[in-house]
């Protein structure tokens, strides 16, 4: 029995991995259009590979992906980030975890995760093929199983299919999908950084926050987490997170709005001022500028104080009423004009994708063509940064595979 796997990424391997495994019997071939295997994992983390995030609990493992979180809620139960971890590990990966709950091997190189899933690979047999596209999936009429026909004008039949392709933001790229039947979700990018023209921080390039609430204007959505100035706009956590769960929406907008930081994330304008009567009249001589509160860096500091106008020496005791309002709103709610955004090309992830409701999230496969099945990002699921993205990959991936392996008797 030929089993064929399209698309070498995360997904596609631990798809093929987990087939070969549960089912010696069957063929199983990894067919990459492109001459790069398991590019991403290569890339993720700035080269570390982001593998997971250390949270076992799967119904709290579930609420960081914007779009698939009631499927994948369920999927975790049979394969999440504990079942992960154990498999790497039994291969001889050990992962560790970070402050922030992102799982990176130990290594701290993604070529660790590359070599573990090649040689698991080659250990269960599992052909793989590079530079070879599959540009049309056909159905046998009158049996089970699919002719493909690739980009070098050959053809291969195929007893099982499991797409793999990978996101991607260009909606033609999902037509040989939607020619099976199949609906897409429009694609649009996820996980991007704000870019900001007319930034007045953005002489103050590569200084971080490690907490900071990044609110858009006139909308429910909002998001806390490390944020860092950048010479275009804004990044870190707290915007990549955000850009996921308002995806659509900023993509309906055409990437224009206003963003308002709040660099005191854990204070509410009353007591805000309060800290600042407070301060006033305890160190009424000292100089507003040149004395941060609440930790932030001193360039910033000084820069929030110019923006509500308040000159180099001034001392607290002589800080005016208006100045001290203007200061209040410039550490509250900093309002930003956003002014399109900047994904990173390896790293892309794309909201969109198949849609799910036309696929049984048990096993993975078509509910529209026995005996195809469908794994990773080409899927409308996609998580916030900080391994998300990559466990969906395992799990999607290992389902498919097992049950692929156990339809074929």
């Amino acid at each position: 029995m030929n089993i064929i796997v399209i698309g070498g990424g995360a997904a596609g391997y631990f798809g093929a991995i987990a087939c070969a495994q549960a089912n010696p019997e069957v063929q199983v071939t990894i067919l990459e259009k492109s001459n790069k295997l398991l590019s991403k994992v290569k890339v993720s983390g700035g080269g570390r590979c982001n593998v997971t995030h250390h949270c076992f609990t799967p119904s709290v493992f579930a609420q960081h992906y914007p779009r698939g979180a009631k499927q994948l809620k369920e999927a975790f139960k049979a394969f999440g980030a504990a079942e992960t971890v154990e498999w790497f590990e039994r291969r001889g990966v050990k992962l560790k975890a970070e402050a922030d709950g992102r799982m990176f091997p130990v290594t701290d190189n993604s070529q660790t995760i590359i070599d573990c899933l090649q040689r698991q690979a080659a250990h269960v047999s599992v052909s793989v093929k590079t530079g070879i596209a599959v540009e049309r999936i056909v159905p046998h009429p009158d049996k089970e199983g699919y002719t493909l026909y690739l980009n070098n004008d050959k053809e291969v039949q195929a007893d099982r299919v499991l797409i793999c392709s990978g996101g991607s933001p260009k909606s033609q790229n999902y037509d040989w999908l939607r020619a099976l039947g199949h609906t897409v979700q429009e694609p649009v990018p996820s996980l991007f950084t704000f870019n900001v023209p007319g930034s007045p921080l953005k002489e103050l390039q590569g200084i971080a926050v490690p907490q900071a609430r990044v609110r858009i204007a006139g909308q429910k959505l909002e998001y806390e987490g490390p944020l860092l100035i950048t010479h275009w706009g804004y990044s870190g956590p707290a915007v990549l997170k955000l850009s996921a769960w308002g995806a659509r929406l900023f993509h309906d907008m055409n990437y224009r709005f206003t963003a308002l930081i709040s660099w005191v994330h854990d204070q509410t304008e009353e007591s805000l001022r309060e800290h600042l009567q407070s301060y006033r009249q305890s160190h009424p001589k000292k100089v507003v500028t040149t004395n941060p509160f609440f930790g932030l860096p001193q360039r910033l500091w000084k820069t929030l104080t110019g923006i509500a106008g308040i000159a180099e020496e001034t001392k607290w005791a002589e800080l005016p009423a208006k100045n001290t309002n203007k200061l209040v709103e410039a550490l509250l709610r900093m309002p930003v004009e956003v002014d399109g955004k900047t994904t990173f090309k390896e790293e892309f992830v794309t909201c969109g994708g198949v849609d799910l409701s036309e696929i049984n999230t048990k096993t993975m496969e078509s509910r529209l063509h026995p005996g195809l099945y469908f794994a990773g990002e080409v899927l409308d699921i996609d998580g916030i940064t900080g391994g998300f993205n990559f466990q969906a990959a395992w799990t999607t991936g290992y389902l498919a595979g097992r049950a692929m392996a156990s339809s074929i008797s």
